[in-house]
């Protein structure tokens, strides 16, 4: 396969990708964090939480795609909250009907999804300018992103606050050893502490400095300057007028 080709199949899922890790909803962009801190109790309502917001992003940006030159510019907002909170109200009766138990659990986080920045900021940002698929995968991506990370911070704070993880106690063999649950963690103050810790750590892998191409640029290096992400990135050179003057230089 082909440079040109390797680099367009990047391009195609990079939407995809750009959420799972790049642009981490939680870890990333700090977004969403009212449900991030109060439903992740537990793995499962994490899990739950994420991939109830996962199809109600998925399924809006495709729809808001597929109408962006129909919607009249003036009430794109309006038009996009109407949409969403179909979704959102689909979604809860069908959790109402068939997971009662998670229903009851996240309580009112699930019509709070309406309001969610995560699905407004991708509806404005990637779905009204986009195609269908691209914002399909990009809805994705975000979605997964945004459950892998309640999904790992509810299993930091039910690991260390009650023992126990996915419904599975293991209590009685580590208060055998003498250690105690630390309550704090299945507390609202718990849901700051694992989520800085974890933002640390995301920050710090990060941080961490990339492989380099044979022209010293990063070996992901796919774009020119003005559309990179990596802010942190050497080899981003600006003049007093705030062109990129390493554009087309690659």
């Amino acid at each position: 396969m082909s440079d040109t080709a390797v680099k367009e199949k990047k391009a195609v899922w990079k939407p995809f990708t750009n959420g799972l890790i790049n642009e981490n909803p939680t870890f990333v962009l700090m977004l969403g964090m009212c449900p991030t801190l109060a439903v992740t109790t537990s793995a499962i309502n994490g899990l739950g939480m994420g991939l109830t917001t996962t199809v109600v992003l998925t399924l809006s940006n495709i729809i808001i795609s597929a109408l962006r030159k129909v919607i009249p510019d003036k009430v794109r907002i309006p038009a996009f909250i109407v949409i969403i909170a179909s979704f959102v109200t689909i979604v809860g009766q069908f959790l109402e009907a068939y997971l009662p138990a998670l229903n009851s659990a996240l309580g009112m986080f699930i019509p709070l999804i309406v309001v969610n920045c995560i699905i407004l900021g991708r509806a404005e940002a990637f779905a009204s300018k986009n195609g269908v698929f691209a914002s399909a995968l990009d809805g994705l991506g975000m979605g997964l992103g945004f459950s892998v990370a309640l999904t790992l911070i509810g299993c930091v704070r039910e690991i260390l606050g009650s023992f126990s993880v996915f419904g599975v106690s293991f209590k009685e063999p580590l208060e055998s050893i003498g250690l105690a649950p630390i309550a704090i963690f299945v507390m609202a103050p718990g849901a700051f502490f694992v989520l800085a810790a974890l933002n640390a750590m995301m920050a710090a892998i990060r941080a961490k400095k990339p492989a380099k191409g044979k022209d010293g640029r990063p070996a992901n290096c796919d774009s020119d300057c003005s559309s990179c992400g990596e802010g942190g990135c050497v080899h981003r050179f600006y003049d007093e007028n705030g062109a990129d003057t390493a554009v087309g230089k690659k």
